[in-house]
Parts: structure tokens; C-alpha cells; sequence
């Protein structure tokens, strides 16, 4: 193994805090990793890592060491990648908010990947934060502002965030005809505190209030909720069993709303758009088969909810994002 080839097994060991992750990553046997990492800090004349039963973290000196090799493989690779003209290949990692992602990139995908043949995509799905540099997640897709405090695994490289909004999701409040029938459709906001609503969970026990467009204004309106849900889908399926007043982003309803399965109330006091954003790790280099998924999905997502503000990356500066 050649002195690049063991400082990317040692950068990805970092990341994983694990011989057995990185290695697999790599396509790597465990010995061969372990053996690698023993030359390199023999060669070094220091220990790079401490090792416990449970994980693997960098020493002082590792965490120094960590940092040079993030730095000489990114230039590198950016050298490289400014002769070559090869396709992009190898695994890609995304892990991607569900209904988004098969309403707007899933049925793009035979296109992506026949323009390129030689990228392997894994993809996962979930609204959980995600360290992306310690799961080995290349880029993440999301609704919603990017947040403030994501958890960090203390890799030296979890920390900020990339992030480039691709989108803006009108939203709708709406409810079944049943629940209407039961409890009549709000005139105003004022009348939304005598209503229920299915509640979206939040980290403190509650619930996100519902939000509304007054008098040029936005507001948040507090409505009483019966049942409080995690889920996206659980939250659309309640709303369709007319068990309270629900906001979604208007690509969920649109069918159900065609179909009379759901009913647009407070229509002139809309809520305000969501933002879908793509995320990265700021600082590492972005590799070519992620440069072309981000760009890929930027103008799938363009149009999503009418605003398109998608850019290539080739003129793009990311803004900082402290959180995935």
C-alpha cells in the first residue's frame, strides 16, 4: 500500500472509529487495515490512535496527522480530477428524505445512472440528523431550514456544514370532509384554538404549532392536538381519517386534494414555504461522483415548488451550515 492509499484508510478509520467500517469501505480486508496503520505509525514514530473495545479514536498527534491528510489528498484529488476526463465512479452515499426524493428524484434515476455507468449508489432514507462524515454519508437531502445543533460523534472532521437550497415547497392546510363535517372548516386563525390538529413532535414533548399568513404577517398558532405524531406519513394518514387539521407541503395533497380526500381550508392565510436543502461536510473536498449527484438533484428539485434556485457547483460558494 502506497503512502496516499494509507493515509486515505487512516482518514477514513478516523471518520468510522472503526478498522472493520473503514475497511469495508475501502474494499479492504480487516488485517490489511490494521497491518497498514502499524507501518504507517512506524514509520511516523507515533501512535496515531487509540484503540478500545468499542471504538477507535485519533491521539493528539492523529488528530494533527488527520488534518494534513485531509489537506495533501484533496489537493490531489482536485490535481487529478483537473486532467482526468473520466466519468465519475465508485460509491455513492446519499441518504434523502422519502416522499421527496420519490416524487422528484426517483424517476430521474435510469437517466443519472446510465449517464454514469460506473457510480454505485446507496441510498437511505430518514428526517433523523445524520453525522454524514462518521456514517460515511456523502451528501443528505432535507426539508426544512438547516438546524443548529446537530450531535457530533467528535470526529475532528463532524462540525460545519455545506448546504444549498435546491427548493422552496409551497404548503397547504387542510383537512378530510370528514373532520369538516364534524367540526366545520376554520373562517380565520382566530378560530384555530377551537380546532384540532395532528402534531408534528418536537425534541422538547410538544408539538410545532400550525402557521399562518395574517395581514401581511406570519404568525404561529398554537392548536390543541389529540394525537402527536414523528412521521410525515403518519401525520398525511391521520389527516385522511379526519382526525385533525394538518399542513403539508402541497406536492403530498395535491391528489388527495383532486380526489375530495382532503379539503384546502385557511387558503388565504397560507403558511410560509419550506426550504429543501442539499448537505455536505464543508470541509472536505467534494469528489466528482458527489459534485454530479448534488448537481443532478438541484435541477430535479428545481422546479419542486416553483422557485428555482438552482445553480451548477461549478459557480456555486456553499454557505456555512453548522449542523446536518
Amino acid at each position: 500500500m502506497d503512502r496516499f492509499e494509507a493515509m486515505r484508510l487512516f482518514t477514513r478509520i478516523v471518520e468510522r472509529r472503526s478498522f472493520t467500517k473503514a475497511a469495508a469501505d475501502l474494499s479492504l480486508p480487516r488485517s490489511t487495515a490494521t497491518e497498514a496503520v502499524q507501518q504507517l505509525e512506524a514509520r511516523l514514530g507515533v501512535r496515531l490512535l487509540q484503540r478500545t473495545t468499542r471504538a477507535v479514536a485519533p491521539t493528539l498527534d492523529g488528530e494533527a496527522y488527520y488534518r494534513r491528510c485531509l489537506t495533501l489528498l484533496d489537493e490531489l484529488d482536485e490535481t487529478e480530477n483537473a486532467f482526468r476526463r473520466a466519468s465519475p465512479r465508485g460509491e455513492l452515499r446519499v441518504d434523502v428524505q422519502g416522499a421527496l426524493a420519490r416524487r422528484f428524484l426517483l424517476p430521474g434515476l435510469p437517466d443519472f445512472l446510465a449517464a454514469y455507468p460506473e457510480l454505485r449508489l446507496r441510498m437511505t432514507e430518514g428526517d433523523r440528523l445524520v453525522d454524514l462524515v462518521a456514517e460515511g454519508v456523502d451528501c443528505v437531502l432535507r426539508i426544512g431550514a438547516p438546524a443548529d445543533g446537530a450531535p457530533s460523534s467528535g470526529t475532528p472532521s463532524s462540525g460545519a456544514m455545506a448546504h444549498r437550497r435546491v427548493a422552496l415547497l409551497s404548503e397547504v392546510t387542510c383537512a378530510a370532509p370528514a373532520y369538516v363535517e364534524r367540526h366545520g372548516a376554520p373562517a380565520s386563525p382566530a378560530d384555530l384554538p377551537r380546532h384540532r390538529m395532528i402534531g408534528f413532535s418536537r425534541p422538547d414533548g410538544g408539538w410545532h404549532p400550525l402557521e399562518v399568513t395574517e395581514n401581511g404577517a406570519v404568525r404561529q398558532v398554537q392548536v390543541p392536538a389529540d394525537i402527536v405524531v414523528s412521521s410525515a406519513e403518519s401525520s398525511l394518514a391521520m389527516g385522511l381519517l379526519g382526525l385533525g387539521l394538518i399542513q403539508v407541503p402541497r406536492y403530498r395533497a395535491e391528489e388527495h386534494l383532486a380526489s375530495g380526500a382532503l379539503v384546502e381550508v385557511l387558503a388565504s392565510h397560507p403558511p410560509t414555504p419550506t426550504p429543501v436543502h442539499l448537505l455536505w461536510p464543508r470541509d472536505r473536498q467534494l469528489s466528482p461522483r458527489t459534485r454530479v449527484f448534488i448537481d443532478w438533484a438541484a435541477e430535479r428539485l428545481a422546479g419542486a415548488g416553483g422557485d428555482r434556485v438552482s445553480r451548477r457547483l461549478s459557480s456555486y460558494h456553499p454557505s456555512p451550515c453548522p449542523t446536518t
